[in-house]
């Protein structure tokens, strides 16, 4: 399929999805949102294990969302808007493989809602992080007061979107925003080696896990323990499980076929 604004490249089980708008900094529109949410639909699990996202160049991952669109809207247009662009990143965030958001650069408002919604952040050293949507009258719209609580804490989220200021990529390294700043020319090299190593190991048991991470976040713990034995127990009924570990104790290897 064509898009006007993704460019989509696979490389083995790795598909990278680039948001590509350059004359707005890749900031996020109603017919971007469409797009990657088309997108989402086309994703064949069986031959993609994971999915990076990035932006355009070497300036932007996303400036934001795009304020032309805003400007004009009324509150039931702003509550659809918002919507419209969560419900996408919930998307990303419970898709049955892992994500990888590579930060080229500024990750502003939706664009540090979108990396957020991913499961793992790598960014570039000119990265900068911030939720500046009170400076334009309005609030975090795309699920940013929630995740980003969940991602600092409370405290440091209540700062950052108070004053609307953007951080750098060492401190957004600090507080545990991201999981690892590079030079700008490794970014993409390093997320894709990352990725790499995740498709080297069993994709059911991959996806398992992600999904025990994601539902028992909010769960006490008993109820937390007892979800993740009912899933421990769904790997004994595939074959990665049964020939991986027959392989480990042949000290052998086994490729995974995630059957």
């Amino acid at each position: 399929m064509d898009y006007q604004f993704l460019k989509i490249a696979e490389e083995g089980k790795v598909c990278t999805m680039t948001i590509s708008a350059p004359k707005s900094l890749n900031a996020l529109n109603s017919t971007i949102l469409n797009e990657i949410n088309s997108f989402l639909d086309s994703i064949d699990f069986a031959k993609t294990r994971v999915l990076i996202i990035t932006g355009d160049g070497e300036k932007s991952f996303v400036a934001g969302a795009d304020i032309s669109e805003m400007a004009s809207l009324d509150p039931k247009a702003g509550e659809a808007f918002g919507i419209r662009g969560a419900d996408v990143f919930r998307r990303i965030e419970t898709l049955p493989i892992p994500v990888i958001a590579a930060v080229n650069g500024f990750a502003l408002g939706g664009g540090c809602e979108l990396a957020m919604a991913c499961d793992i952040r790598i960014c570039s050293n000119n990265a900068k992080f911030g939720q500046p949507e009170v400076g334009l009258g309005i609030i975090p719209g795309f699920s940013g007061t929630y995740r980003l609580t969940k991602l600092v804490g409370m405290g440091m989220a209540k700062q950052l979107i108070y004053t609307g200021g953007a951080i750098k990529a060492d401190e957004a390294l600090r507080i545990g925003l991201v999981n690892a700043v590079c030079e700008q020319a490794d970014l993409i090299p390093t997320a894709m080696e990352m990725a790499q190593r995740i498709c080297n190991n069993a994709p059911i048991a991959v996806s398992l896990a992600k999904e025990c991470i994601n539902a028992e976040y909010d769960l006490a713990a008993d109820e937390a323990i007892a979800y993740e034995s009912v899933r421990f127990g769904r790997c004994f009924a595939t074959e990665d499980q049964k020939n991986g570990m027959k392989a480990f104790l042949e000290k052998g290897k086994y490729q995974f076929q995630g059957k």
